[in-house]
């Protein structure tokens, strides 16, 4: 029997990061993994914290009845009540457990945001370049994503974004610090978002959600990320432990909802349905518990800036250009003189591994990962000074 068409469709295009992250392993096989410099793939290598370890294996070793079944739809109250506390001192707002829902990462909690908001034909903004995921998270509850250029240095274009609103736009979803630029916007660029977006909503009639995608949040260098919540009423932060505890194969994460919403209840009343019948259903028993009882600990966050300065040098000796990151481990290098797609091609003739430009919709450009040990980076250096020789 046949799949379906769009699945089809979709699988040409399927995602260039697991592609590259495929074809690393084979060139690993082959070559030996110190052979490889493979930094195609976002996906931290830094263990969680020692406090992970004590607690996962205290609450491993409990035997308390019911610690392993359902719990409501939008996850333990008091798992939501301690992380209220953290996103109120992140966001610049009071929360309360009511306004979090317990998510299967940020990839299951936008799934859960698109399918409460969207009617079909709907629009989600997006800045481009952006995590090219984001185009079938919205096909996925029937919605169209509207690309809009970023600014040179890839701070958000608001006047570009303002001539893209229309009477179908339902969101606009941002990613900050950002994949794959490592771009933290300002605090006056997401003021100015906010009035852009209350300004169309009086004007129109519809209100547009502003969604962030925050996984990134605690991985930031020199500037501080601003709040969402605080700073527009119709806004809903997505984030996850993926990359600040380094626990992305736990897929647990949360969605938190602004309190100034005046359809609040209504919204957080369809996170928790869409939640159930997307499949989800709860977010995982255990690693709830877990992460409720880490609510401030992170990884060493100087540790990946120590791995950006040492591939600034490695990018810097070999003359490719790049965006400088604040946050993230991303650096977003441009092509010198070519298509994307053949320098990804030309670099793994000599063992080097990247993602091309055209797979976050931007093309000339391409993304390295610098979540590798910092030995692996410079290591790399020969291998980039010889692919750019003969490029």
């Amino acid at each position: 029997m046949p799949i379906a068409d769009s699945i089809r469709e979709a699988l040409g295009s399927a995602s260039l990061i697991r592609k590259m992250f495929e074809e690393g392993n084979q060139l690993k096989k082959q070559y030996g993994p110190d052979r490889v410099f493979d930094f195609s793939i976002g996906n931290p290598d830094i263990e969680p914290p020692p406090a992970f370890h004590r607690v996962f294996t205290k609450l491993a070793k409990e035997d308390k009845k019911g610690s392993h079944g359902y719990m409501p739809n939008a996850g333990y109250p008091e798992v939501r009540e301690a992380l209220a506390e953290k996103v109120s001192r992140e966001q610049g707002i009071t929360l309360n457990g009511s306004h979090i829902i317990m998510s299967v990462g940020a990839a299951g909690g936008l799934n859960v945001v698109l399918k409460a908001i969207l009617n079909p034909g709907d629009e989600v903004i997006v800045s481009r370049p952006y995590f090219m995921e984001y185009r079938a998270y919205v096909a996925n509850h029937g919605g169209r994503l509207r690309e809009v250029d970023a600014l040179p240095d890839f701070n958000l274009n608001i006047r570009a974004i303002q001539e893209r609103l229309s009477q179908k736009t339902a969101a606009v979803l941002i990613n900050s610090p950002h994949n794959p630029t490592g771009r933290i916007y300002p605090a006056g660029t997401i003021t100015e978002l906010a009035e852009v977006l209350q300004s169309w909503g009086r004007a129109s009639g519809r209100l547009p959600y502003l969604i962030a995608d925050e996984p990134y949040r605690e991985i930031a260098y020199t500037t501080q990320v601003p709040p969402i919540l605080c700073a527009y009423n119709a806004s809903v932060v997505v984030n996850s432990y993926s990359k600040s505890l380094s626990l992305p194969g736990e897929r647990i994460g949360y969605i938190a909802v602004s309190p100034l919403n005046q359809d609040t209840e209504e919204l957080l009343n369809a996170l928790i349905y869409t939640t159930r019948i997307l499949g989800f259903v709860n977010a995982p028993a255990l690693m709830q518990r877990i992460v409720a009882a880490l609510t401030f600990a992170r990884v060493d966050v100087s540790v990946y800036e120590r791995r950006r300065d040492a591939f600034k040098q490695v990018l810097d000796a070999a003359g490719i250009r790049y965006a400088e990151p604040e946050g993230a481990f991303y650096l977003f290098c441009q092509v010198p003189k070519g298509d994307d797609r053949a320098f990804v091609d030309h670099l793994k003739q000599y063992r080097i591994l990247g993602v091309p430009g055209s797979g976050f919709g931007t093309p000339g450009w391409i993304r390295f990962a610098y979540c590798v040990d910092e030995k692996h980076i410079q290591a790399s250096a020969s291998a980039f000074k010889q692919a750019m020789e003969t490029w």
